[in-house]
């Protein structure tokens, strides 16, 4: 079973740092393919493409690897909007009206 875990592991870091490497190259030759054509600029190596990666995922957060977290919260709402009375959903939409803004079409304000 330890092994079986070990063998598990090893695997997965070894394809982890195969994607890794794929995909820098990728960028590499998609920066260096679109990016001096476009806008005149130099070509890059592997590691600045792997610099541009690091770099994206600081300032973006992408690749986050969570995933469902919406789903979760998408789900528990359901619950608790499937456990509220008529009265509590209109009140609901009252405050979310008054935090978020109208969810409709705006009704026509009596002129003066």
């Amino acid at each position: 079973m330890i092994e079986n875990r070990v063998a598990r592991v090893l695997t997965m870091a070894l394809l982890a740092t195969l994607f890794f490497i794929g995909f820098g190259y990728v960028v590499m030759r998609l920066w260096n393919w679109l990016m001096p054509a476009l806008f005149g600029l130099h070509g890059i190596g592997f590691w600045q493409a792997i610099g541009i990666l690091v770099l994206s995922k600081i300032l973006f957060g992408g690749f986050h690897g969570r995933h469902g977290g919406r789903g979760h919260w998408r789900s528990r709402m359901r619950g608790r909007w499937a456990r509220m009375t008529p009265e509590e959903r209109e009140k609901f939409r009252q405050s979310m009206r008054g935090r978020c803004g109208p969810f409709a079409a705006p009704e026509a304000e009596p002129k003066p």
